[in-house]
């Protein structure tokens, strides 16, 4: 009888301890989210210094607008995707649940990151020297696109339009994912 009360309190406290662990978010689960925040802070930072550039085309380098443009490139598209392709559950994490609901949009908005990157990237390559011209919007040049708007739909337009504007485009698709994809 002795034995048979100890088996029922052995199970009560595995399920009790079981419940308690499915809160605590796993130590994978917590290197995923601080691996896709530190990609996250780094093409913030990659964006920054592009947009600096912008404001004040006289510190330009292209070696480091560049540089800042294969960050983003190479931290978005099929590896953004990748950073969220499973539901980890972290008190860290402000990603929404949505993001497997809706996963076709999700990897369409970062393969559209990727893809301004890229655009972004070629400008650098083709103006080695100071910022030209044609990198820069000229005045009154409609930008098209919003938040929840229109995306670029072909290489040859996104290569053909002023790097200013692939990035503008870009900043609006991080808007959306996060307007779409990140809690309050």
């Amino acid at each position: 009888m002795k034995q048979t009360a100890y088996v029922k309190k052995i199970g009560l406290l595995s399920i009790v301890g079981a419940v308690l662990m499915a809160g605590v978010p796993s130590p994978a689960a917590e290197d995923l989210v601080s691996r896709r925040q530190a990609d996250m802070k780094a093409m913030a930072a990659a964006a920054k210094t592009i947009s600096g550039m912008f404001k004040d085309p006289t510190t330009y380098k292209a070696n480091e607008f560049k540089w800042a443009a294969d960050t983003i490139r190479d931290k978005s598209g099929s590896v953004l995707s990748a950073h969220f392709a499973s539901q980890a559950a972290s008190p860290q994490s402000k990603a929404g649940s949505n993001i497997l609901e809706e996963r076709d949009r999700f990897d369409r908005i970062a393969n559209d990151l990727r893809d301004y990157a890229i655009a972004l990237d070629a400008a650098a390559q083709n103006n080695p020297g100071q910022m030209s011209a044609s990198m820069r919007m000229k005045p009154g040049e409609a930008m098209g696109g919003g938040p929840l708007g229109s995306r670029v739909r072909n290489e040859q337009e996104l290569l053909a339009m002023p790097a200013e504007h692939a990035f503008h485009l870009m900043l609006q698709t991080c808007t959306t994912c996060h307007a779409k994809f990140r809690m309050e």
